[in-house]
């Protein structure tokens, strides 16, 4: 913990006064080990601390824990930017490899919200590696405007090595000046299409419903069964759209694809079909990879809310809201690492229950950070 110790410490934020009194690992290190058991409410927090003042002194020297006071000012008044950069490093530091996909999504705080009116809660826009459970970055949206993701995303990619990764997003972002940096950046796309993009999804929607165009299509299916649960998943995708009106202005665009899902559960069968954009190569069986990939993101932010409750989140201040994001992405991180070295299977819900009544298993989830 010696290097994390000082990677806390080394963030600054001259508003704070109470650095006179306290270390910032000090603070951030006993509310890290109250996020990996799974609690992140300052009340419950500070029950917490309150009965492991003798685990602090011995495994991390920390004599004294904060009051409750001390702890809400710190987090509302704490560099969250600063924070999230830190925790970011962290886990970068620690992935041999991060994988060849890379998504991005954001996630609203619902308890920040204002009744009435809902675009107002708190968002974070969160670029995530999707085969290593990695957080590349994030960034926090404007209150008032959802479509303020697009810009936040853009300037995230300039701060990103993306050569040799695919990008993929919630269909919002496909956007021509999104595609263009990924492109220049020697990355890859795969983006969906929606209203946002109306002619083209029409344009790949009435291609791939004519059947006389299937001569030109690859084709490749899965077929899943867990329990009574049967799902089947068909990728059709072509490199031959010439005919396309809009190709030239999407830099990169090689490929489109659809992807349809049949799902049979107790008897009742639904069907739904996604339409996509992409700079790859016409390969169906790695385009239907990369985007199920994407749901790796959008299982990281269930997680968040599942076993930590975010989105019920007393705290009011954006900072204390966005440090607490990032530490919650991190333990889920240094949860899931953990669970791969043990012998047996284990959920991170039981991980995390195990670290709060176990010190061990604690400080041996933290040691994969």
């Amino acid at each position: 913990m010696g290097e994390i110790e000082e990677r806390f410490n080394a963030i600054k934020d001259p508003r704070h006064q109470s650095y006179v009194t306290y270390r910032l690992s000090e603070i951030l290190i006993p509310v890290m080990c109250a996020v990996i058991c799974g609690i992140t409410e300052l009340a419950d927090m500070m029950v917490y601390f309150e009965n492991k003042g003798a685990f602090f002194l011995e495994k991390f020297g920390i004599a004294q824990i904060p009051s409750k006071p001390t702890f809400s000012r710190m987090l509302n008044l704490l560099d969250a930017d600063a924070v999230g950069m830190v925790i970011v490093d962290i886990m970068r530091s620690n992935a041999k490899e991060i994988g060849d996909v890379i998504a991005a999504d954001g996630k609203a705080i619902r308890s920040t919200g204002e009744e009435g009116k809902p675009h107002s809660f708190l968002q974070i826009l969160t670029v995530y590696a999707t085969e290593s459970g990695v957080t590349l970055g994030q960034e926090s949206i404007a209150h008032e405007d959802k479509t303020n993701e697009i810009p936040v995303f853009q300037a995230m990619l300039d701060a990103l090595d993306i050569k040799g990764k695919t990008i993929t997003a919630d269909p919002m972002h496909c956007q021509k000046e999104t595609c263009r940096k990924i492109v220049e950046k020697q990355g890859d796309y795969a983006f969906g299409l929606k209203a946002n993009q109306a002619n083209l999804h029409s344009d790949a929607r009435l291609f791939f419903e004519s059947p006389v165009n299937s001569e030109d299509c690859l084709r490749y299916e899965t077929l899943e069964k867990n329990g009574g649960r049967i799902e089947k998943r068909v990728c059709v995708s072509t490199d031959k759209i010439e005919w396309l009106a809009d190709r030239p202005l999407w830099p990169g665009l090689k490929t489109i694809y659809a992807i349809t899902r049949t799902v049979t559960k107790k008897g009742a069968t639904t069907t739904e079909t996604g339409y996509y954009i992409s700079s790859l190569p016409n390969d169906p069986e790695n385009l239907l990879r990369v985007t199920r990939s994407h749901w790796m993101i959008e299982s990281m932010h269930w997680s968040l809310d599942a076993i930590w409750h975010e989105d019920d989140s007393t705290i009011r201040s954006d900072n204390g809201n966005k440090t607490l994001n990032a530490m919650r992405k991190l333990a889920l991180l240094a949860h899931k690492r953990y669970a791969a070295s043990l012998h047996k299977k284990r959920s991170v819900k039981s991980n995390v229950l195990s670290a709060l009544i176990n010190e061990e298993v604690c400080l041996s989830v933290l040691a994969f950070l």
